[in-house]
């Protein structure tokens, strides 16, 4: 059977970065940006992201306020800064599943694993949590959020999906919605439950089994037919 592509899925133009300053590049100055983003998230997880001060962050990091404004800008340049690593770290596992030769249920199995490792990290339950809880008084966070940390996530499963079938691996009719069906099966319990507190990184080994399970009821609806 072909593949077709979804033709729901819109083709939305990605909301921009507002510039953020350049942050210092001397050693001395990264390692004060990682003790920033390091309080930040520790800040945003604790008390949310309208209840966070910068001098909270800044007198957890040390440093000074000057320091912190002249790398980030303000607050919402640390939130950006962390959704920016996150995405970079999340995109690594899946960039790892398009170039991978293994079977898709062995490859589908690791990938699913490096995701919701990254789900799990403080710093993007930090991230959910803010998109969460502020997605209605600041869309436009949440919107650049999901151009640029799930919808290219699911385009490149898309790919990952196309290739699989006309190879003969899988049997995927609509690739677009199978990646978004693939997507929230393996970690959108993980995001919820991790967002409302009832996940934690400690929760890892009963995330991965979970991932396990959500691959094998995939593969089920998308093995070859014979």
């Amino acid at each position: 059977m072909p593949i077709r592509n979804n033709p729901d899925s819109p083709d939305l133009d990605k909301p921009s970065l507002p510039p953020r300053p350049m942050v210092e590049l001397q050693r001395r100055g990264e390692l004060r940006v990682e003790k920033f983003l390091e309080a930040a998230t520790e800040v945003f997880n604790e008390k949310g992201y309208q209840a966070a001060r910068l001098s909270d962050i800044v007198k957890r990091a040390g440093g000074s306020m000057a320091t912190l404004y002249r790398a980030f800008g303000d607050k919402e340049g640390l939130i950006h800064a962390l959704m920016e690593r996150s995405i970079h770290n999340f995109g690594q596992s899946l960039d790892e599943l398009a170039n991978s030769t293994l079977p898709p249920e062995l490859a589908l199995e690791q990938a699913a694993y490096r995701m919701v490792e990254e789900m799990l990290t403080p710093a993007r339950i930090a991230c959910h949590r803010v998109v969460f809880a502020e997605g209605m008084n600041q869309p436009e966070l949440r919107d650049w959020f999901h151009a640029h940390g799930v919808q290219p996530m699911e385009e490149l499963l898309s790919q990952y999906f196309t290739r699989e079938t006309e190879a003969g691996r899988l049997y995927v009719e609509d690739p677009a919605r199978a990646a978004h069906q693939f997507y929230m099966l393996v970690i959108g319990g993980v995001i919820l439950r991790s967002v409302n507190g009832r996940m934690s990184p400690d929760d890892l080994p009963v995330a991965k089994e979970n991932a396990r399970s959500a691959v094998r009821l995939f593969l089920s609806g998308a093995m070859p037919r014979n």
